[in-house]
C-alpha cells in the first residue's frame, strides 16, 4: 500500500457562489435545494426537457433557482463549481468546458462528505462490480446487532444527503459506492473500505477496464484503519497497493478458503478472522456457521465476510456478526429460492444482469437447467459457458441477445441440450419454466441467472423475477 498523510479536504464556501447542478432527477434535485439553502446562485442543466423534468424544474424554479432544460453540455457563465448527477459521463462537453475554465467536478457523494458536520459518523464504504448492496445491507445489520445507530445509504437508494443533513444522529454509516460516484468524489476519506470484485461493466462510461478499475480503487485512498480486498480476485489486491491511506491502515483479504493471517475465511463450515485478533500468527476468532449465511450459496458466503471485514475494523464484537448475519434478510431476486416442484428446486437471481453476477450463481448449485438471455450490454460469454458448463442439465434462452448465448454453449457445450425462444411477449417466461421443467430431473435447480439486463421484455430485472415467480407458482398449481 502507498503511505503518506492524506489532508482533508479543504472547506468550501457555498455562499453567493455560482454553482451549477448537472442533471435533475434522484441526485440534482436534493443537491440543488440543499446547495440554494446554502446561499449558493444555483443553475441547473439538464439533458432532456420531457414532462417529468418539466415538473421538477417548476419545482426547483418556485424556490428561485435557474433550470436550463434541454441544454446539458454548455457551461453557464460564471461557474465556480459543478455538482453533477453521477450518471453524466465524464466526456460530456460540459466537463470539457469545466476543465478548460479550471471549474472543479463533485458528485453528490462528493457533495455529501463535504457537508458532514465536525462530529459526523464515520463511512465503511462498499464498491465492485456485483455484491454491493447485499454486503452494505449485511454490514448494516451486523453494526445494528452491535447496537450501534448506523443506516445503508448511497448507491443503494437512500441519499446521502438526507444522511449527512437530516436530524437522525448516526455513529457510523454502510455506504455503497458505485464506479459513477466514486470517479466524481475526489476527498472521500472511508474509515475503512472494500472492493468486493472486478469485472468488466459500465466500459461504455468508462472508457476501458483500466479507468473503470482506477475508479473502483478511489474507494481505498484516505482509509484509516483497513483496505478490504478479495483474496479470490488480485485485481483488487492490486488496487490496496497502490492506494495512498493513512498510516497504520491495514490490508485485509477475505477468502472462501482458509484464512492467513490478516485475513478472513472459511473453516470446516465456521466463518472466522485472523485479522482483527491478538497475534493473528497464532489465533482465530470464530465469528459465525455458514448456516448463519442466507443464502449459503459461495459468493454470498464472500459478501458476509466483506462485512464482517469492514464492522471488525470498526471494533464490532464476534457475536454481532454471527446476529447480524442471522437477522439479515436479502432483498427479492437475489439468488431467491422461490419453490420445489416434482423434487425440483427453482431460484430467481434475475438480478444476476451481467456474467460476473452470473458465473456466481451458477457456482452455487448442480444439476442446473439454465434460463437465460436478454439484453447482452455488449458482453461475451464464452468464459462463463466454458466454466459452468460442466453444471448444466440443460439451458433455456430468452430475449433479444439470446444467440449469443446459444453459439457459446454450442462451442463449449455442445452436449448441453438447448432450447431457443423466440418470442418476446408475456407468456415467454411461462413458456420457458416449463420447457424447464421439461429437461430437468429431480434434485435439479432451475436458475434464473439471465446474464444480461432485463429491458428488451421487462421494464427491469424485479419484473422479470416476479414474471418466472409467478411461472413456477402456475406450474405448483398444476401439480
Amino acid at each position: 500500500m502507498g503511505s503518506g498523510q492524506v489532508t482533508s479536504s479543504e472547506p468550501f464556501a457555498f455562499q453567493g457562489k455560482h454553482i451549477t447542478v448537472a442533471g435533475l432527477g434522484v441526485s440534482g434535485v436534493p443537491a440543488a435545494k440543499v446547495l440554494h439553502g446554502l446561499g449558493a446562485i444555483v443553475t441547473v442543466v439538464n439533458d432532456g426537457a420531457d414532462g417529468r423534468a418539466r415538473a421538477q424544474a417548476a419545482e426547483l424554479e418556485a424556490l428561485g433557482i435557474t433550470v436550463r432544460l434541454g441544454d446539458g453540455d454548455t457551461l453557464p457563465e460564471g461557474s465556480e463549481l459543478i455538482v453533477t448527477a453521477p450518471g453524466w459521463k465524464p466526456n460530456k462537453p460540459l466537463f470539457a468546458a469545466a476543465e478548460r475554465a479550471g471549474v472543479p467536478v463533485w458528485g453528490d457523494v462528493e457533495l455529501a462528505w463535504r457537508l458532514r458536520g465536525p462530529d459526523a459518523a464515520p463511512w465503511l464504504a462498499v464498491t465492485g462490480t456485483n455484491g454491493k448492496t447485499t454486503t452494505v445491507q449485511m454490514l448494516a445489520s451486523i453494526l445494528e446487532a452491535a447496537g450501534l445507530r448506523t443506516a445503508a445509504v448511497g448507491n443503494i437508494g437512500v441519499s446521502l444527503l438526507d444522511a449527512v443533513l437530516g436530524e437522525e444522529r448516526y455513529d457510523v454509516l454502510a455506504v455503497e459506492l458505485s464506479s459513477y460516484q466514486l470517479h466524481w468524489a475526489p476527498s472521500l476519506r472511508a474509515h475503512s473500505a472494500a472492493v468486493l470484485n472486478l469485472a468488466p461493466d459500465h466500459l461504455d462510461w468508462h472508457g476501458s477496464m483500466e479507468a473503470y478499475a482506477a475508479d473502483k480503487g478511489r474507494i481505498y485512498e484516505g482509509n484509516h484503519v483497513a483496505c478490504v480486498y478479495n483474496v479470490a480476485d488480485k485485481a483488487t489486491e492490486d488496487l490496496v497497493r497502490e492506494a495512498d491511506v493513512e498510516e497504520g491502515c491495514r490490508a485485509v483479504g477475505f477468502t472462501l478458503g482458509t484464512p492467513a493471517p490478516s485475513q478472513l475465511g472459511v473453516v470446516e463450515g465456521i466463518l472466522v478472522d485472523r485479522a482483527f485478533v491478538e497475534d493473528r500468527q497464532k489465533n482465530a476468532q470464530e465469528l459465525a456457521e455458514v448456516a448463519d449465511v442466507n443464502p449459503p450459496a459461495p459468493h454470498n458466503i464472500a459478501n458476509a465476510l466483506a462485512a464482517a471485514a469492514l464492522a471488525r475494523a470498526y471494533g464490532v464484537p464476534a457475536k454481532a456478526v454471527r446476529d447480524g448475519l442471522r437477522a439479515f434478510t436479502p432483498d427479492a431476486h437475489r439468488i431467491a429460492h422461490v419453490a420445489d416442484v416434482d423434487g425440483v428446486a427453482y431460484v430467481d437471481d434475475s438480478k444476476a444482469t451481467n456474467t460476473h453476477a452470473a458465473e456466481a450463481s451458477l457456482a452455487a448449485y448442480e444439476p442446473i437447467v439454465w434460463i437465460a438471455g436478454g439484453l447482452a450490454k455488449g458482453a461475451v460469454f464464452d468464459e462463463l459457458v466454458a466454466k459452468s458448463a460442466r453444471r448444466l442439465r440443460g439451458a433455456v434462452l430468452i430475449g433479444a441477445d439470446r444467440a449469443l448465448i446459444r453459439e457459446a454453449l454450442a462451442r463449449h457445450a455442445p452436449e448441453v441440450p438447448v432450447v431457443d425462444l423466440d418470442r418476446t411477449d408475456t407468456g415467454a417466461m411461462l413458456q420457458a419454466v416449463q420447457e424447464a421443467r421439461r429437461l430437468a430431473q429431480p434434485g435439479d435447480t432451475v436458475l434464473l441467472a439471465p446474464a444480461c439486463a432485463s429491458m428488451d421484455m421487462f421494464t427491469n430485472y424485479n419484473k422479470r423475477g416476479d414474471a418466472f415467480a409467478e411461472a413456477v407458482r402456475e406450474l405448483g398449481a398444476g401439480t
